[in-house]
C-alpha cells in the first residue's frame, strides 16, 4: 500500500469545501498520514485567550486538503477508512463564543438577550491515562474525562460549482461534528466533481452528542486514513459504517428536517441491503433505530440515524469494503 505523509503549512489550509486547488493527487488504495490544526487555528492556548479577540472569521475550521483522487467521477462513492486519530498536542481548548451555541441567542434565533459571558477552558492531555482534564472556573471541581478522538469535518467538494464554508454540514459532508467519525469507522460520500476533492479537519479530543455550547475539546490531530473508490452510486447523505453500526448523517434546519434526511436515506439503505420495499424498511427502522444528535449549533444541524448490526441478518454493505479496509489498517498500526 502506498503511504503519503502530509503536514500542511498555514498557507496550505483550506477554509471551504469546493473552490480550492488540490494539495496532492492520490490513487485509490493510498494510505494518508496527516496532521490537522484545531478549529481555532491554535490561537486559544490559555484561559485568558478569548475567541472574540483571537479568531478572525471566516478563518476557522482549517482543513487539510483537498486531495484529488484519481479516477473519481461524479456519482461514484468515495470511501474513507479512519485507522488512527491521535491528539497532536498536550492540550485542547473549548470556549463560549458570543451569539454562538445551542443555549444562547444567535443570529438566526434572535432575542433581546445579551450574549453569554465569554470564557475559555484548557483541557490538559494525560497521554498515559488517555484522559483530558476538565477544570471548572467557578469552583474547584476537576474531572479526568476519557479521550475519545473524532474528526468534526470530513467532506468532498459540493456539486454544481458550489463553495461552502468549512462551518457548514450538508450532503457533501463538511462540519457534521458527529462522534461517529472516529478511528475504526468507514465513511461513504457521494463524489460530486472530478477527483472528489476531499478534506478533513476539526479534530476533537472528545465531544458530547449535540455539541451544546458549539465547541468540543478542540485539538490538533494526527490522522491515519485509507482512501478507496467504488464505481457504484454514491449515497444521498454521508454514511458511516463501523463494526457495530450502520449510520447516516442528515444535516439541515430545522432539526426535524435533519432527522428526516437521515431517516429517509436509511430506509433506502435497508431496502438495498435486504431487498425490502419502502414500507417494510420504514417499519423496521421505526423499531431498531438509534438517533443521537451530532450538532445543534452549526449553520445546519446534524443528526445521526444508527442501526445496530447485531439486530440484523449478517450482510455486507458495499461488498464488504469496511471489513477489507479494517484488515488493511492492521498492517499500518
Amino acid at each position: 500500500m502506498d503511504v503519503l505523509e502530509f503536514s500542511p503549512e498555514p498557507n496550505d489550509y483550506t477554509w471551504t469545501f469546493g473552490g480550492a486547488a488540490p494539495v496532492r493527487r492520490i490513487k485509490p488504495g493510498t494510505a494518508l498520514r496527516l496532521w490537522t490544526e484545531d478549529a481555532f487555528c491554535g490561537t486559544l492556548r490559555s484561559t485568558t485567550d478569548l475567541a472574540s479577540a483571537s479568531l478572525t472569521m471566516p478563518f476557522v475550521n482549517p482543513q487539510t486538503g483537498p486531495f484529488y483522487v484519481e479516477g473519481a467521477e461524479p456519482g461514484d462513492t468515495l470511501v474513507l477508512h479512519f485507522v488512527e486519530l491521535t491528539p497532536a498536542r498536550s492540550w485542547g481548548a473549548s470556549a463560549t463564543i458570543p451569539f454562538f451555541g445551542g443555549l444562547t441567542s444567535t443570529d438566526r434565533t434572535a432575542t433581546l438577550q445579551d450574549p453569554l459571558p465569554e470564557r475559555t477552558w484548557i483541557y490538559e492531555v494525560d497521554t498515559a491515562k488517555q484522559t483530558v482534564g476538565f477544570q471548572a472556573q467557578g469552583s474547584d471541581l476537576e474531572i479526568a474525562l476519557p479521550i475519545e478522538p473524532m474528526l468534526g469535518t470530513v467532506g468532498v467538494a459540493p456539486a454544481a460549482g458550489e463553495v461552502r464554508s468549512s462551518l457548514v454540514p450538508d450532503t457533501f459532508g463538511g462540519n457534521m461534528d458527529t462522534p461517529e467519525m472516529r478511528a475504526g469507522a468507514t465513511c461513504y460520500l457521494n463524489v460530486n466533481v472530478e477527483g472528489a476533492l476531499f478534506s478533513v479537519g476539526d479534530g476533537h479530543y472528545r465531544q458530547g452528542e449535540g455539541e451544546s455550547c458549539g465547541t468540543a475539546v478542540e485539538g490538533a490531530m494526527n490522522v491515519v486514513l485509507i482512501v478507496e473508490l467504488l464505481k457504484t452510486p454514491g449515497p444521498a447523505w454521508p454514511r458511516i459504517e463501523n463494526d457495530d453500526y450502520l449510520t447516516v448523517i442528515g444535516s439541515s434546519r430545522p432539526l426535524e428536517d435533519a432527522w428526516r434526511a437521515g431517516q429517509v436515506d436509511m430506509v433506502g439503505w435497508l431496502g438495498s441491503l435486504y431487498g425490502l420495499d419502502k414500507l417494510d424498511a420504514y417499519q423496521l427502522l421505526s423499531q431498531i433505530s438509534e438517533v443521537p444528535l451530532a450538532n445543534v449549533v452549526d449553520a445546519n444541524y446534524s443528526v445521526a440515524t444508527k442501526i445496530p448490526k447485531r439486530l440484523l441478518p449478517a450482510t455486507e454493505a458495499y461488498n464488504g469494503i469496511h471489513q477489507h479496509l479494517r484488515s488493511q489498517a492492521a498492517t499500518l498500526t
